[in-house]
């Protein structure tokens, strides 16, 4: 049996009926046209699987050693029912991963609420994949069901990395306005510093001004006084480092709340995308 496309299966069951112990040239084979042997495939009922359709051969199964040997054979083409699969597995399943996505519309303050909800949908979902794979037939093929399962974990654990993503954005909005804050105050006071500074030394050279021509002599050393004054300025300005204002300032964080906003829209086009994708591939 080919359980790839599980639960959406079709398999063909065959019933042969063959002589072992007489040849054709001894008996023969053959379906009536009526085909009044089989009876009751119409109203055959089973728990998983429906009978489609059926047809009839008749062949001469060669062998070289014994001759040629009548075979009568009856094909079935059975569908698997996909009713209880979907009840049980395939609801389930969406009900999670848009039970993940409340979380978009929970304020980021509620940590414990954020938090509880992501990491109660990862394990229910993980709960049910381990119970419905102990129901499923065994088999090497990875099967459709296993698919969708891991399809809608990878949904729901995104939904927790994207509360993750969206706390370390917001944490890290608030660290830069705290910077912004302790910095405004550090300007204000290089301001009041370069004003006393400058106070200072334009009193202490008109003072010397004054005394030099008291004495009769030229004061050489005025503009050195001020450049002196200024090149201390530059050297305090630039031992200081960057502020917000630099290359890093300038790669500004997205909003949390944005974030938020993005996800509600994101997440169930992508989920509806990827299942009109799943559909389509294992039901045609």
């Amino acid at each position: 049996m080919d359980l790839a496309k599980y639960p959406m299966e079709e398999q063909e069951c065959v019933l042969e009926l063959e002589s072992y112990g007489y040849s054709s040239e001894d008996i023969v084979y053959y379906w009536s046209e009526n085909q009044e042997q089989i009876q009751g495939l119409d109203r055959l009922q089973l728990a998983q699987l429906t009978i489609t359709s059926y047809r009839f051969t008749t062949e001469l199964m060669n062998f070289k050693s014994a001759g040629q040997f009548p075979r009568l054979s009856l094909h079935f083409q059975l569908r698997r029912n996909r009713g209880v699969y979907i009840i049980q597995s395939y609801m389930p399943s969406v009900l999670l991963v848009a039970m993940s996505w409340v979380s978009f519309w929970i304020s980021q303050a509620a940590v414990p609420a954020r938090v509880s909800l992501g990491i109660t949908t990862v394990l229910t979902m993980t709960t049910l994949m381990v119970s419905a794979r102990s129901s499923l037939p065994r088999a090497s093929a990875i099967k459709a069901l296993d698919v969708y399962f891991w399809i809608c974990y990878v949904f729901v654990f995104a939904a927790l990395v994207e509360y993750a993503f969206a706390h370390f954005n917001a944490d890290y909005r608030k660290k830069r306005k705290a910077k912004v804050k302790v910095t405004k105050p550090r300007k204000e006071m290089d301001v009041r510093n370069a004003i006393v500074l400058f106070s200072l030394s334009a009193a202490g050279v008109s003072q010397e001004l004054a005394i030099s021509r008291r004495q009769g002599r030229v004061p050489g050393n005025l503009m050195g006084s001020y450049r002196s004054v200024e090149v201390e300025a530059k050297k305090e300005g630039a031992s200081r480092p960057a502020g917000p204002g630099g290359i890093r300032s300038r790669l500004k964080p997205i909003d949390a709340d944005t974030i938020d906003i993005y996800a509600r829209a994101v997440f169930p086009a992508a989920f509806a995308a990827v299942n009109i994708i799943y559909w389509a591939a294992y039901t045609m």
